[in-house]
């Protein structure tokens, strides 16, 4: 049987992967100088890092998945990805508690072989 504490760590880390893609829509929404660069920033961001994830990082259904270190640079990439894009959009703050949070979720995951 699975404890709610790793039911909860695996729905933090699905809301974590949201939260990659806000981000880096809000970085992309927030760079810009005009609208359409707003909009290829913003939604192309969003749109590389969806394929990006689809590819190589779904749990289930990833077309190329990735093990051992290969999963681990991705997830750095990925997450980190995100937290340096509240970082470039000014959001110093909630980045590294973004970073932290992760950092926190990934030791858990690891630990309880999730």
């Amino acid at each position: 049987m699975v404890s709610p504490a790793k039911n909860a760590n695996l729905l933090l880390m699905f809301l974590l992967e949201l939260g990659v893609l806000a981000s880096v829509g809000y970085w992309g929404f927030t760079t810009g100088q005009n609208w359409p660069v707003k909009l290829l920033l913003g939604l192309g961001g969003v749109a590389l890092f969806v394929a990006v994830w689809a590819v190589f990082g779904a749990a289930d259904d990833a077309r190329i998945p990735l093990t051992g270190l290969a999963r681990v640079a991705l997830e750095l990439l990925w997450f980190g990805g995100g937290a340096a894009a509240l970082a470039l959009a000014g959001r110093l703050t909630p980045a590294i508690a973004f970073a932290a949070v992760y950092t926190v979720n990934a030791v858990l995951r690891l630990v309880w072989n999730q």
